[in-house]
């Protein structure tokens, strides 16, 4: 339950709050705890192969085709002018997309399907299941997709093997086989849980899962910094529109925008919070564990040992 009240709150607030220090912040919050999760090799796939492709091509297309706005920079052939609006809310856009991709590239990892299972099986099992099948669908093709890839590689029917025609006859096989994998994996799926009683009156089901202590901290650290933050911006502090002009408040600093912008940076940064913490306490364990391994002792033959490996030698 913390971990997606948590997404929620975080995804929530980054796709309908524009703006540009909010997105700002998530941004950077996601990667940093993408670096966390995957490391940076991970993240920097995830970068340069889906979101700045994807925000590049945002923020072409709404100063493209968008023209509403007050400040003409240039007109196109057409007479349509781009305008100095369409282009900031093409970029506030292209940041929002960035922004749910990150955020959900790290939500698979986290929230995996038994824990949303555990959350809405009982109350409603098919869309459960259906959306928990949703959401491990990307990661499984992906996987499945470089292994296909591997097997026709092997056989010398990979996509950058051969000429044009050739290559485009593999592409099709390639998708072909992928798209009967994906039907064949959703039916065997739905087989197998009908198989097990899924969604029947009274079925039991076990979960590791419990509410203590730490989970009250958290819900109540969820609590006080997602309320600030929505008082904040419910009070205007934070209000942003880029249609037929430009206006943002809060920017510069205000003391309302200042506790929304504290509030979400509490908030979105809490689990690399927490990991950060857990790395200083598995440090400080490690150095008591060598500190006592080291404590000098006495053989019976005589003198002090420090503990090193040539003195246990010995």
């Amino acid at each position: 339950m913390i971990n997606f009240l948590y997404y929620g709150l975080v995804i929530g607030i980054s796709m309908f709050c524009l703006h540009p220090v909010i997105l700002g912040l998530s941004l950077i919050s996601g990667l940093a705890y993408g670096v966390r999760l995957k490391g940076w090799r991970g993240t920097f796939s995830l970068l340069v192969k889906f979101l700045l492709p994807g925000m590049l091509v945002v923020a072409i297309v709404n100063p493209a085709f968008n023209h509403y706005g007050v400040t003409p920079l240039l007109y196109l052939e057409n007479g349509n002018a781009v305008t100095l609006e369409a282009i900031l809310y093409g970029l506030s856009l292209a940041v929002v997309l960035g922004v749910s991709l990150t955020w959900f590239s790290t939500y698979n990892l986290v929230m995996t399907s038994d824990k949303f299972i555990y959350l809405f099986g009982k109350i409603i099992p098919a869309s459960s299941l259906i959306l928990s099948m949703v959401f491990r669908f990307v990661p499984k093709f992906q996987s499945q997709l470089q292994l296909v890839r591997q097997g026709q590689k092997s056989i010398g029917r990979d996509m950058e093997n051969g000429r044009l025609w050739q290559k485009i006859k593999y592409a099709l096989t390639t998708f072909s086989i992928m798209i009967t994998w994906s039907l064949e994996n959703a039916i065997d799926t739905a087989d197998s849980m009908k198989a097990r009683g899924y969604g029947l009156k009274g079925r039991t089901a076990f979960a590791p899962y419990r509410f203590d202590k730490r989970d009250v901290v958290l819900l109540i650290w969820l609590g006080v910094t997602g309320s600030i933050f929505l008082l904040s911006w419910a009070s205007g502090a934070l209000y942003t529109s880029y249609n037929p002009q430009i206006m943002i408040k809060g920017w510069p600093l205000t003391l309302g925008s200042g506790a929304g912008f504290v509030a979400f940076f509490l908030l979105a940064n809490l689990p690399l919070f927490l990991g950060l913490y857990d790395d200083y306490r598995w440090r400080r364990l490690l150095r008591q564990a060598n500190t006592q391994a080291t404590v000098p002792y006495y053989f019976s033959t005589g003198g002090p040992c420090d503990g090193t490996r040539d003195d246990a030698k010995l």
